[in-house]
């Protein structure tokens, strides 16, 4: 018997898969209690503080079920939509999923949607209903819901609590009993690992996290990427507890590390297939594994460093961040007011938010970042069609026969009191109704489509709001229609402020226009000359505010005397002020937590 088990834990945000893999860690003795602590394996700042899990994280466990010993791989996941790309990378490496649901909030969108990924891959479902031990747990109405989904029989469902403890060792067990073993393949012709995650080390360069499909890895061993031609040493190699944990050799079934010894963020590439050169050179060469599907970005945002002279250490930065998030796109943007820089696409606001946290954090970098759009593709009158990323890439009015904008399929699930505030909200936000579908008699999932603009930026908080928290959503694209859109500049101090111009919905154009004025007006500091704020579409101004000068206190140096002297001082004051309007404006820079503050309109 090969005892090897690979496994990962799929659940929407929040139900406890952090916490689960902190009880299995204890359990298996995998992390001494001394060593422990909460989310262990999210080991970034941001992940602890947000209490979300960002990137996928493998851990190798070593367990003893029934008296044999068993070495079971798990990889811990992400719950948020926008980080579903790690879910299916993480999928591909392993053969069964444990299902996690929490007891008080049931099935929820990113349940369903993640279920699907792994169904998509064959891989076993082990369901488990976490959180038994709070007060608010239902535990008969979840298993209803997991037994009317999967089809499953109730006994199969095991119940656990990641906070206490209680269940977890079923849970592992269940890992080793329904859980296949990896197939055993050491008399191939080469080896073969599938690349499913990377990142970069400051001491040890390029490394890449690999599932060993074929054959053996061994460290010293001459290997050879076959996606990006590249050929190297794999300086060292081992597993994960969950640090590195050096070993001389990984074999079919393992899940470890391999040290590439590239310093160039280039040359590995996630979905790649790992080889022996010297076999697959003698051999004829090697098939590929079949990799990963390259991952359409949603959302596209310019980023500027602060400062001209960090653009060098601002593209070093996206490049190993591109390393360690494979969901991520960028390319390089030259801009007339802001310089140097990147466009960069993402797969929702969120994963935009968390990208220039850990660019601040990480690499000590000041940014500026231009307002998130969606992809929009434009028709030309001579029949020329093109897609755009920018509002500055959007040719004049005249010129264009028609614009086309992406729309997604999107999922809602809410309790039943709660259905007729959240499709006011889709109706709003220009959704087109499909089907309700109910999981019980109290919670029900509505199906639309919908423009992916208008859930881009606050539809996940006003759905949180309406529902009290209870509603879930879940998107995936659909395709491109007929849009009818505009552009918006922002004009400060009679300056397009670029990276504030925006793709809007001419039909929303005064609002959008006078809440991004207004937001502008209370929050840029005064200067000595009057501000004028203006939006504008093509030359007419829709909306409009100033901001007064700053006064300065000539006369206070003055004291005593004739009245005369203070309003000699002012009629200065008030020449001096003419002068400058009549010579023309100054310049106003723009802070960055001001671009944040309208961002976030």
């Amino acid at each position: 018997m090969f005892n090897i088990r690979n496994f990962c834990i799929i659940a929407h945000i929040d139900h406890g898969k952090s916490t689960l893999a902190d009880r299995m860690l204890e359990i298996t003795g995998t992390v001494d209690a001394r060593h422990m602590s909460a989310q262990h394996l999210d080991t970034m700042d941001i992940e602890q503080e947000r209490g979300i899990t960002i990137k996928l994280q493998p851990v190798t466990m070593d367990y003893t079920c029934n008296g044999e010993k068993y070495t079971l791989n798990l990889i811990d996941t992400p719950g948020h939509v926008d980080f579903s790309y790690e879910v299916s990378r993480s999928l591909a490496a392993v053969e069964g999923a444990v299902l996690l649901v929490d007891a008080s909030q049931g099935i929820q969108a990113q349940t369903l949607a993640n279920l699907y990924l792994a169904l998509e891959q064959d891989l076993v479902i082990i369901p488990v209903i976490n959180k038994i031990d709070l007060p608010a747990a239902d535990v008969p109405k979840t298993v209803k819901e997991i037994v009317s989904l999967l089809g499953c029989d109730e006994s199969e469902i095991i119940q656990a609590s990641g906070k206490t403890g209680f269940g977890v060792g079923n849970i592992l067990d269940a890992v080793v009993a329904r859980v296949p073993a990896p197939i055993k393949t050491l008399d191939v012709v080469a080896p073969r690992a599938l690349i499913f995650d990377s990142n970069y080390d400051e001491y040890k360069g390029v490394v890449a996290h690999i599932r060993i499909v074929d054959g053996e890895i061994k460290k010293g061993d001459k290997i050879y990427f076959l996606a990006t031609e590249t050929k190297s040493e794999a300086m060292d190699v081992g597993i994960f507890k969950p640090k590195y944990f050096p070993k001389n050799v990984l074999s079919a079934g393992d899940i470890g590390y391999v040290v590439t010894g590239f310093k160039e963020v280039g040359e590995c590439k996630v979905g790649d297939t790992i080889t022996n050169y010297k076999l697959s050179i003698s051999n004829g060469g090697v098939k590929p594994l079949p990799g990963y599907q390259e991952v359409k970005p949603f959302v596209f945002a310019g980023v500027f460093p602060g400062e001209g002279y960090d653009y060098e250490e601002l593209r070093e930065a996206i490049a190993k961040l591109k390393l360690n998030d494979a969901s991520l796109f960028y390319e390089p943007e030259r801009s007339g007011a802001l310089g140097l820089g990147f466009r960069c696409g993402f797969l929702g606001l969120l994963h935009l938010e968390i990208f220039q946290e850990r660019l601040r954090r990480e690499y000590d970098l000041e940014l500026i970042i231009t307002i998130p759009s969606v992809a929009y593709r434009v028709y030309k009158n001579n029949g020329t069609n093109f897609v755009i990323h920018t509002p500055q890439e959007m040719p004049d009015a005249g010129v264009i026969e028609k614009i086309e904008e992406p729309w997604v399929n999107l999922d809602i699930i809410c309790p039943k009191e709660y259905i007729g505030g959240v499709m006011n909200l889709a109706q709003e936000k220009k959704g087109i109704y499909k089907t309700t579908e109910y999981i019980d008699e109290n919670r029900a999932i509505l199906h639309y489509e919908i423009p992916m603009a208008t859930i881009l930026t606050d539809f996940y908080d006003k759905i949180k709001s309406i529902s009290a928290g209870f509603a879930s959503i879940n998107y995936e694209y659909l395709d491109y229609r007929l849009a009818d859109v505009v552009k918006m500049d922002i004009i400060v101090a009679d300056e397009p402020a670029e990276a504030l111009s925006m793709i809007i919905y001419r039909d929303d154009a005064f609002a959008q226009g006078k809440k991004i004025v207004n937001t502008l007006r209370d929050n840029l500091p005064k200067q000595m000359f009057v501000i004028k704020i203006q939006a504008a579409i093509g030359g007419k101004i829709i909306a409009a505010e100033r901001i007064s000068a700053m006064r300065k206190d000539v006369t206070a140096g003055l004291y005593g005397g004739d009245v005369s002297r203070k309003r000699k001082v002012l009629e200065k004051q008030k020449k001096g002020k003419k002068k400058m309007m009549a010579s023309g404006v100054g310049k106003v820079d723009i802070p960055s937590d001001v671009f944040v503050k309208v961002l976030k309109q």
